[in-house]
């Protein structure tokens, strides 16, 4: 399904087409060569000192599926009802301190969010879909996957190849279909003082 962002001028194409769908298709896996393509993008993020705070695990349901259910265990069960069908599974946490001194990094989350996002854009390019979620609990990652305390679980992350809407349930099918929207440039983005719209 072609959703390409509407925007006021053109914009890089894998940044236009990129989206968080909820429709896996089940039948095809993610090779372990895309795997690493998608890691590698993470980790040629920017991050303050260059410090590389993320830490990501990932659960391939078709080289372990085991594993990956005790991940699938730890979303939420309204989110549960269309990640079942993703074949990757993606933990993405924060470091709190900074490598080189120990010191607390303010930034950690900030860069970690741009190594995310590095990989969902890497994701669209190849062609898959990933989908970036809060609704998972952080606390069971921690406790089944020996997540030490000064790394922060921010998101779980589904990779798959997009799949047929018409499988979802009905109100999450009608999401997948709804024209994607923002807000308007001017209400998010200032020229010269904050709410002068640019």
């Amino acid at each position: 399904m072609q959703k390409p962002a509407v925007t006021q001028v053109s914009i890089n194409e894998t940044i236009a087409k990129r989206r968080s769908g909820r429709a896996y298709d089940a039948s095809k896996p993610i090779t372990h060569a895309q795997i690493i393509a998608l890691l590698e993008a993470a980790r040629w993020a920017p991050s303050c000192f260059g410090d590389e705070p993320w830490r990501f695990i990932v659960w391939d349901k078709n080289a372990d599926a085991k594993t990956w259910q005790q991940a699938f265990d730890c979303v939420v069960p309204n989110n549960q009802t269309w990640v079942k069908d993703a074949p990757v599974l993606i933990l993405v946490c924060a470091g709190t301190l900074f490598g080189h001194n120990q010191s607390p990094n303010r930034w950690a989350q900030y860069d970690t969010g741009a190594a995310a996002e590095n990989l969902c854009l890497q994701a669209a390019s190849m062609g898959l879909m990933a989908h970036q979620m809060g609704g998972f609990n952080a606390d069971k990652t921690r406790e089944h996957f020996a997540i030490p305390a000064e790394y922060t679980p921010m998101t779980m992350i589904a990779v798959g190849y997009e799949g047929d809407a018409n499988n979802l349930p009905d109100e999450l099918k009608a999401r997948e279909l709804a024209a994607r929207k923002r807000k308007p440039l001017g209400e998010l983005f200032f020229s010269e003082t904050w709410g002068k719209p640019i």
